[in-house]
């Protein structure tokens, strides 16, 4: 487990060593705790072209609790411009939430993890 003071809160993670600049996009609103919302994450390659048909695998939890995520959201579509849609993301209490994001498509796989800090007005970066 990484330590809280190491945390990335950004919701893009550029191309350092990556076939991807992946950003997570949460819901407008703030989140509710023990309800379902639906992210976006927008994928393109290191020049910022969009990255179509990918398949995206989506994991996570709260790694000061040792607990994963509630549900098991999924991306349920893709849109033409790199976006795809991220359905049934659930937390069940406020706190540091890291999210985990399995890529795969034409140029590569890859894992990109995200630190979110969650409070009772929404997410924050």
């Amino acid at each position: 487990m990484r330590p809280k003071s190491l945390l990335l809160l950004s919701f893009t993670r550029p191309p350092a060593d990556s076939k991807f600049v992946v950003t997570l996009h949460p819901p407008a609103t703030p989140i509710a705790i023990d309800q379902a919302h639906t992210w976006q994450v927008r994928l393109a390659s290191q020049d910022g072209a969009p990255i179509k048909h990918a398949r995206i695998n989506v994991d996570g939890g709260m790694p000061q609790h040792g607990y994963g995520l509630l549900t098991r959201p999924r991306v349920t579509q893709g849109v033409t411009d790199g976006t795809y849609v991220i359905e049934g993301m659930t937390f069940s209490t406020t706190g540091w939430l890291e999210i985990q994001l399995t890529i795969e498509s034409p140029q590569g796989r890859e894992r990109v993890f995200f630190d979110v800090a969650v409070s009772e007005y929404g997410a924050s970066h």
